[in-house]
C-alpha cells in the first residue's frame, strides 16, 4: 500500500449547529464541548494507526480537532492554507435564510453552480479545488507511502473528494454529505484514487453521532 489519505472534518462548532457561514480567521469559532469530545474520540480510535503526517487547515476548529491525535502520536501538525474553508465574503456570519433574504439572486446562482459562482466577495469551488490540490500535490511529492491525516472543512473536503473522483466540483453538495467529525479514506493506488470510506463516523459514540450537524 502506498499513500492513504484520511480526510477528517472538524468537530462540532456553534456554526455547524445553525448552518451559519464561517470561512475566515476573523470569523473562526473553536469547537464546542461536544466538538472537543469528537476530536478526542477520533484520536482514541485512530491513534494506533502508523501515521506518517498530519496536515490541517489554519482555522481554529481544524487545529483543535487535529491536536489530540498529534499529542498521542508525537507528530508535528503541518498547517496548510489550502485546506481552509470557503471564504464567504459578505455572507460571513450569516445563516442561509438571511443570505437568501438579502442576496437572493446571488444566493440562487451560487446554489445552482458553486463551481463558477461565488458568495458575494467570496470564493468559487474551482478556487478551492485549485488551492487544495496544491496540498495534495505536496503530499504526493513528499510521501511515497504511509497514512496521512488531513483535517479540513465540509465544503473543502467534498471538493477535494470530487476532484479525486473526477466529478464536476460544482456538484459537490449533490454527491455526498459530510457531517462533523466524519472521516473519508482514499488510497492513492497505482490505477488512481481508490475510495475505501466516505463520511464514516463509527469512531464516535452513539451520543455524539446523534447530535445535529449541518
Amino acid at each position: 500500500m502506498g499513500v492513504v489519505l484520511y480526510f477528517l472534518r472538524h468537530g462540532q462548532t456553534a456554526y455547524s449547529l445553525t448552518g451559519g457561514y464561517c470561512g475566515t480567521s476573523a470569523n473562526d469559532p473553536g469547537l464546542t464541548e461536544a466538538g472537543l469530545e469528537m476530536a478526542q474520540e477520533f484520536a482514541h480510535a485512530y491513534a494506533h494507526f502508523p501515521w506518517t503526517a498530519v496536515y490541517a487547515s489554519p482555522l481554529r476548529r481544524a487545529i483543535e480537532t487535529a491536536r489530540p491525535l498529534c499529542q498521542r502520536t508525537g507528530l508535528e501538525m503541518r498547517v496548510r492554507d489550502g485546506l481552509r474553508e470557503v471564504m464567504y465574503g459578505r455572507w460571513e456570519g450569516m445563516r442561509p435564510v438571511e443570505v437568501d433574504k438579502e442576496y437572493h439572486d446571488e444566493y440562487v446562482a451560487w446554489l445552482t453552480d458553486p463551481a463558477w459562482y461565488a458568495p458575494v466577495g467570496g470564493e468559487r469551488a474551482v478556487d478551492i479545488a485549485r488551492r487544495s490540490s496544491q496540498v495534495l500535490d505536496e503530499i504526493e511529492r513528499t510521501h511515497q507511502e504511509g497514512h496521512i491525516l488531513l483535517v479540513s472543512h465540509k465544503a473543502t473536503i467534498r471538493i477535494m473528494l470530487s476532484t479525486l473522483m473526477g466529478i464536476d466540483v460544482g456538484r459537490y453538495r449533490d454527491r455526498m454529505d459530510m457531517p462533523v467529525a466524519a472521516v473519508s479514506i482514499v488510497e492513492l493506488a497505482s490505477r488512481g484514487p481508490l475510495f475505501h470510506t466516505i463520511a464514516d463516523r463509527s469512531h464516535l459514540g452513539e451520543r455524539l453521532r446523534s447530535l445535529p450537524s449541518t
